[in-house]
């Protein structure tokens, strides 16, 4: 490859080595691979099954400054009615290798069923992750987590693309923070991840199954069940304002954290619904989709959550939800 300037994929894909063979789709609906069922189209959509296909794709997309987008499940994104220009591909590469306390795997694995795996050899560290939809990248991405665990924490090494080289980094390479890392920042050139090592820790597998159990128990309680994608916004951290809420728990009154259902709740915003996008009466930090809705009505809706928030509390919210595509 040189790194002369291509005008666009179609001059691209022909660069591509022989055993990177992808079915590419023109103009595919995205809807049909997100959990909110919106957006527009894909200009080119192609699966890659393993981590040598992903990785080329990612290392043309880079060397030639070509438009790649990256999709997991479609869990925490919310895809423009105008599609996204360039080429889309879900990474369906899930492959996973246990040693001693460790495992290696692959971007495109579910979060959940890895999950599965490490309880079968008695190692706890992704209870968390029972039901969180997606797969290990997103949850990379996003720096997934709940019930005081986050992803970063298990994180020993991670293959990635970055400037078309393929190689091993640590895990500051992520810039890890609070559900956030510098590729959902913006503030870094693109990169892809191809695997991630996790370190974990031995256990009793009937102590593991409980905790996983009762983290499962309280998500089916608190969260709704219509289309959606996920907590749209992250909780807030803020001592002062924490210590100043009527009703907050003692533990996030000491913690500083604020659940941001707390705050949508408290502004009335339940119910909440512009077309088909509505605020979830179950769970008010869930934008669901109740039949019907649009990716711009799904804004829209988070939109006049962050607004009506900001001018009671005086906190800006900042989603959790990723917006693909233009707007």
């Amino acid at each position: 490859m040189t790194d002369s300037p291509l005008p666009d994929w179609n001059a691209a894909l022909p660069l591509l080595t022989p055993r990177t063979r992808v079915q590419l789709c023109k103009d595919e609906p995205l809807s049909r691979h997100t959990y909110l069922f919106v957006g527009g189209n894909a200009d080119i959509y192609c699966k890659a099954e393993d981590t040598d296909t992903l990785a080329e794709l990612s290392q043309v997309s880079q060397i030639y400054g070509l438009p790649l987008i990256l999709l997991g499940e479609g869990t925490n994104v919310c895809v423009s009615d105008k599609g996204v220009r360039g080429l889309v591909v879900v990474n369906a590469c899930r492959g996973v290798e246990f040693s001693g306390n460790c495992v290696k795997v692959e971007t495109g694995h579910n979060l959940m069923s890895l999950f599965v795996a490490s309880l079968h050899r008695e190692l706890s560290g992704l209870e968390f992750a029972v039901g969180i939809p997606g797969t290990v990248g997103g949850a990379l991405v996003s720096n997934a987590g709940a019930y005081r665990s986050n992803m970063d924490r298990l994180v020993r090494e991670i293959e990635v693309v970055e400037a078309g080289e393929r190689k091993h980094v640590s895990p500051d390479w992520m810039e890890f923070s609070y559900r956030d890392s510098r590729l959902r920042s913006g503030k870094c050139d693109p990169a892809c991840l191809l695997s991630a090592t996790l370190e974990l820790t031995p256990g009793v597998r009937r102590e593991i199954r409980m905790r996983a159990k009762d983290y499962q128990y309280q998500r089916i309680v608190k969260q709704p069940w219509r289309p959606s994608a996920g907590s749209f916004f992250k909780n807030v951290l803020d001592i002062e304002l924490a210590q100043s809420l009527p009703g907050l728990s003692d533990g996030m009154r000491k913690a500083g954290v604020i659940p941001t259902a707390f705050l949508s709740e408290a502004c009335g915003l339940k119910g909440f619904s512009i077309g088909g996008a509505k605020v979830s009466e179950q769970h008010a930090n869930f934008i669901v989709n109740r039949g019907g809705a649009t990716a711009t009505e799904i804004r829209l809706v988070a939109e006049h959550v962050a607004k009506t928030v900001f001018e009671r509390f005086g906190v800006i919210l900042e989603e959790e939800v990723m917006y693909l595509g233009e707007w």
